[in-house]
């Protein structure tokens, strides 16, 4: 844990003003109408300017505009740690190391699926931890095995070799992915404190803790529904994320594939029923999986914007904006993929998280 005193007040007002930056939901309106080339076009005359500019002669098209996301993001990210001290630094940095998650998932996917390195590198946020040249080593692997031996000294390593044997008996990437999702949320939530019955405190880093357990119970409810509509025989509460407050590894198991149960017990909770009944509303309605994990991302991002109105000081407004930036990238990069492929502008649309 790193010394010396957290300057909140500094780091939250240069995120105010990265936020006012960020697109409106009238622009991915305009987006859906564009194809890659006016995308890009557009993305030239916002905050994306420096990144498509320098990209431009290297790149065309989808690929432009996905390699200018990931580096514009990995760049705002970067600005955050460099501008923070102490422990609202740490506090950031282990956050971020959602982004090193995302990208052994999305080399490992690339590696199950037997996708071209560069086509994989596409997809990869280099915002977290682990440096290039480790990511590179990562891409040049051909088996799964393997790749998690270039991990063997980073906290990712353990958890994979105990999930690896899981994954050659049932050829499910789930047992992967969740034994990094849990490791990535058992150090965020290392020497933070709680109160009685794991309710936090009052004052800024408990709403953090709210944040972080508001974060794992939606994704235990992500995970719930994966589980039940892959079809493999898998018992849900192995794949259950510890420091949440919505589930235990019973109630998890007794979810799974009942749809309406799910949502009425996160509802019914009152953290989240009270404070987000549109949430909620748009939770009801999804009829699809892609379209709850759509509005359960809505609804972490309207938490903790929620959380951040509480103590603006806090590194919850940090969190929110990380959030909301992550948004726009998603929104514009999936913009962009439906157009390349002919996709309606409803159907895009509907791959978009719009609060």
């Amino acid at each position: 844990m790193s010394v010396g005193a957290s300057n909140p007040e500094y780091v939250n007002a240069r995120v105010r003003s990265r936020r006012a930056s960020l697109f409106a939901d009238e622009d991915y309106r305009k987006l859906i109408r564009m194809g890659p080339s006016a995308i890009a076009r557009f993305m030239e005359e916002s905050e994306y300017e420096r990144e498509i500019n320098e990209l431009g002669a290297r790149f065309s098209g989808v690929d432009l505009i996905e390699y200018a996301l990931n580096r514009n993001l990995a760049k705002h990210f970067q600005d955050l740690l460099d501008w923070s001290e102490g422990r609202l630094y740490d506090l950031i940095a282990r956050y971020l190391r959602k982004f090193d998650v995302w990208n052994v998932k999305t080399i490992i996917r690339g590696i199950y699926t037997e996708t071209d390195s560069e086509e994989i590198r596409t997809d990869l946020i280099m915002a977290g931890e682990l440096d290039e040249a480790t990511i590179d080593r990562l891409l040049e692997v051909e088996e799964i095995e393997d790749a998690i031996e270039m991990l063997n000294r980073t906290i990712y390593y353990d958890p994979l070799r105990e999930a690896y044997e899981e994954f050659e008996e049932t050829g499910a990437l789930v047992a992967l992915e969740n034994a990094l999702d849990r490791e990535f949320y058992e150090h965020l939530l290392e020497d933070v404190s709680s109160g009685p019955l794991n309710e936090p405190q009052e004052g800024p880093e408990a709403k953090y803790i709210e944040f972080l357990q508001a974060e794992i119970d939606f994704r235990n409810a992500r995970n719930a529904l994966r589980l039940a509509r892959s079809g493999a025989d898998l018992d849900p509460a192995s794949y259950y994320i510890e420091g949440g407050l919505l589930f235990d590894q019973t109630e998890l198991s007794r979810l799974v594939g009942d749809y309406d149960a799910l949502v009425d017990h996160i509802a019914d909770n009152k953290r989240y029923g009270d404070r987000l009944s549109g949430a909620m509303g748009r939770l009801r309605d999804a009829d699809s999986l892609i379209q709850f994990e759509h509005a359960l991302d809505a609804a972490l991002l309207e938490y903790a914007d929620t959380l951040s109105s509480i103590y603006p000081a806090s590194v919850s407004a940090v969190l929110s904006y990380i959030l909301a930036k992550e948004r726009e990238v998603e929104n514009i990069r999936a913009i962009a993929r439906g157009r390349e492929v002919g996709l309606e502008e409803s159907e895009i649309e509907e791959e978009l998280v719009i609060l």
